[in-house]
Parts: structure tokens; sequence; C-alpha cells
């Protein structure tokens, strides 16, 4: 199938892929998105985050009706291949068609969400559609959380109805997303000198995943086995001493693998078993959701320092004590995880241990009594804790008009609309945090491979949705 520049959201697609908009580097697309509102004559709000506000005016027959938003992200992933030179600094995307598919030569194609942003440069140029007043809010930073959306304001929105054109599935729709906020603990260890023998515990073979996606396979979380293993070993009468613990390195990632080392005056043939024992529990528990679950407790050299014992027992009793992965499930979505957390960065320097858990919930409660949960642990045990990087929730809605006229373009179209939900953060949440009663779907058309250079948008589905996106804007008449 032909790349049709003739075709006004294919010709804009082609004009950003020509300038380089990773995130933190969108300036140069945002300066062009402003260009096009003062080259169309449309009134324009550009903020210090970059992110772009156009306005159009009813056509004829809709002057009454409400505000409709239309919203995309200007940023996109920056990944190639191992043999690419590109420079996703200053090289624009070298775009081809492989059957009916679009993509670019060895990086990311960049739909995610160029499409959103061709959308709505297409339906804001072109003066023969029928639509309410738009407000189309071009954002930044999408790809590294948010971030751009969240220098939004309330008084910057004056609709109460918004379409993200940061979706896809042509005849699939969001209604709900997760809210969230990250949480550090900070420990300083009281050191000691050592005359203990030391050891390395290492838990390994798992699977890990995204902490949004899969939180619900309830997989093991390495950091949190390897805190139990640790701490069952003292309830079996041996004296643990902490030196360092290391376990992930992104608080959105299930922890695969961690490296405790330790010091202990015990026997080895009493440590072995113990760890022989709890392994052997372990494995049973994660027969079906994680099966290569490995651990190793092997001598390491004797450090010259460990943890006091009550710095010790301070830091394993926090990990093994606090809450981890999947907590509550929706009963309004079959399948929805409500709520979680992931303990996905444990990390030491020198007598400082740093630990990172990333909480989600749609609901905002739920956020809150996580917090409260880990802050009266975290208090109780001398541990520092900081909350940062929030951001709001959607929750599902059973009534939802703008998602009953995508079905009924769907249903025109001889389609089905299928509603989904997932437990990832979007900048819906955002929208819906700044106006509780934003009536939201996501829309888009179908793609493949996000955020890897083997991401492809379907033309054919890129050219129908389009059309489904007119009728559904036309029907906004109300």
């Amino acid at each position: 199938m032909e790349f049709d520049l003739q075709k006004r959201q294919c010709y804009w697609f082609n004009e950003i892929a020509k300038i380089p908009h990773g995130s933190r580097n969108e300036r140069e697309i945002s300066d062009f998105v402003v260009q096009f509102a003062r080259d169309h004559g449309f009134p324009w709000h550009q903020d210090k985050a970059y992110n772009v506000t156009i306005d159009k005016p009813a056509s004829k027959g809709y002057e009454n009706a409400s505000v409709l938003i239309l919203q995309a992200h200007m940023d996109m992933v920056c990944e190639k291949t191992a043999d690419s030179d590109h420079d996703f600094t200053k090289d624009p995307l070298d775009l081809y068609v492989d059957g009916d598919l679009l993509k670019a030569k060895g990086t990311t194609l960049g739909a995610d969400d160029g499409m959103g942003v061709a959308y709505m440069l297409a339906i804001l140029e072109d003066d023969s559609l029928a639509h309410p007043p738009l407000e189309c809010i071009f954002t930044t930073m999408e790809e590294i959380g948010l971030l751009g959306a969240e220098k939004l304001h309330k008084e910057d929105l004056h609709g109460h109805r918004l379409i993200s054109l940061d979706g896809g599935g042509e005849v699939v729709t969001a209604a709900s997303s997760a809210g969230g906020c990250d949480v550090n603990l900070d420990y300083d260890m009281h050191m000691a000198e050592n005359s203990d023998p030391g050891y390395v515990l290492h838990v390994y073979g798992l699977q890990g995943g995204h902490s949004g996606g899969e939180i619900h396979k309830e997989r093991g979380n390495a950091n949190i086995l390897a805190a139990r293993i640790l701490e069952e070993a003292q309830c079996n009468g041996i004296r643990v001493n902490l030196v360092s613990l290391e376990g992930g390195s992104k608080d959105n990632a299930i922890t695969r693998e961690a490296e405790y080392i330790f010091t202990t005056p015990a026997d080895v043939s009493c440590l072995q078993a113990s760890v022989e024992k709890s392994a052997a529990a372990i494995r049973e528990e994660l027969r079906i959701s994680d099966p290569g679950f490995m651990v190793d407790c092997k001598p390491d050299s004797k450090p010259l320092q460990h943890a006091d014992d009550d710095s010790s027992a301070a830091l394993l009793d926090m990990i093994y004590l606090m809450p981890d992965g999947f907590q509550h499930r929706s009963l309004a979505i079959e399948g929805l995880t409500l709520t979680s957390l992931n303990l996905g960065i444990v990390h030491t320097d020198g007598n400082k241990v740093h630990m990172q858990t990333l909480i989600r919930s749609a609901l905002e409660s739920g956020v809150d009594n996580l917090i409260g949960i880990l802050q009266r642990l975290s208090e109780r045990l001398g541990i520092r804790m900081e909350v940062s990087a929030r951001y709001p929730g959607w929750n599902y809605a059973e009534v939802s008009p703008m998602r009953e006229k995508y079905a009924k373009v769907a249903a025109a179209h001889g389609r089905k609309l299928e509603v989904i939900a997932g437990h990832g953060g979007l900048e819906c949440g955002i929208f819906k945090g700044l106006d509780p009663e934003m009536d939201i779907i996501t829309f888009g058309p179908i793609a493949h491979g996000a955020h890897t250079p083997d991401e492809e948008l379907d033309l054919a589905s890129f050219d129908r949705a389009y059309e489904m996106l007119k009728e559904i804007i036309a029907l906004c008449k109300d």
C-alpha cells in the first residue's frame, strides 16, 4: 500500500518524521506546531514545558455545542538497532513502506504518538469538517513520566470531554488507567567491625516484567524473596549482618535478580539447610507463575565491616514486611488490576541503602492507603521516606456519552467497540485529575511494536481510523 502524501494525515506524519522529537528534545516540534497555528490564524498558547494548545472555532451549526478537547503527545521513544548510526538529536526518520505497513529504517517509527499529532493537524486545517469548538492540546515528555501534561492547569482546559489520540486498535478504547507515585526509602547502616565469614545470596532466574501490565501474574520479586530467605534464616537461629543489597534498576520493572551480601557466624551447613528449605517452599509457590526461580548462597570474601544487629534487622524487616505486588482487582472490569506496588530498586553505596517502590492505583485512596502503610512501617524502623512524582488515576465510569458515540460510529462500520482498561499510567489520568467530570475516550489506528525499532503503523487502518475520528467529532453537537 502506498504512503500517500496527498492524504493530509499522511502528509503531516511525514512532516513530523523530519523533525527530531525525542523526549526532552521537543522544542523544535513544539515551535513547528506553533508556526502551523500562526499560518492558519488559530489562537495558540505555548507554555514553558513546550506544551501547545490550539483553538479552532465551531463549524456552522455547532456554535452552541460544548468544547471538545483533542490531545496527543509530541515526544517519541528513541530506540535503534545495534547497527544503526541514526542520531535522534538531528537526523530525520527514514520512513519506508513494507507491504501495508509504515516503518522506519533501523529506528522507532514514532507512531506513538506521531499518528495522534498528525490527526490533529489534519483536523485543524480541514474547513470542510463538521465539529464543535475544538481545543487541541499537544503535550511533551509523555514517554518519560507524563511530565508535560503535569504542567497543565485546570484553567487551561475549556472542555469537559476529551479524545486522547494516544490509543490504538481502531475500535478499541481505554476506560481506566492507574495513578501512582514513587516512594523513596533511604537508610544509613551503622557499621561495625566484622570477624565473621561473608556470604552472597543470589536470587535469579525470575521472569520479571512490567510492573503495570504484568504485576497481576504474581511473579516473584527478587528483592522481596532475598529478604524473606534471610529473615527465615534468622527465625532458624542464624544471625545475619548485612553488608550490601543490590537488586533491580527500574521501579517499573519487577526485579528479576538480586544479590544480598551478608556475614554470619553460623555453621555453613546450618545456613545452607535454611536457605534450601526456604528456596524449596518458594519454588513450590512460584511453580506456575515463575518456574525459573533459582537461589545460590555461596561463601564470599570476609568484609572488614558489616551493619550492626539493629541496622540489619531494620533493613530486612522493611523489605520483608512491606506490601509488594498485586494488591486489589477491579470488580467492575474483568481482569483489571486496581492497586499494586513494586519494589523495583534496592541499591547500596557504602553504608547508605536506597530502596524505591512504585505504587499504582486507579483510586487515589488506594495510593493514599499504601503510602500510609509504608509511612508507618518506615517510621517504626527508622527509615527515611519521601513520596515523589505523584500523578492521578482514571477510574472506570459506567456511563460515558463519548464512549457511546464511539460505539455508534464503530457499529456504523460493522464493528463492535472493545472497551479495555490497563494498570499503566496515561495522560488521561492527568486530565481526569484536573477535571473529575471529564468524559474521556482513547482512540487510534492499529500499530505494533511501540518503543522498539520494530514499530510499524498499519496504513489502511491509519486511513480508516481517520475517517472514524471525523465521524465521532461530528456527533459531538451537544
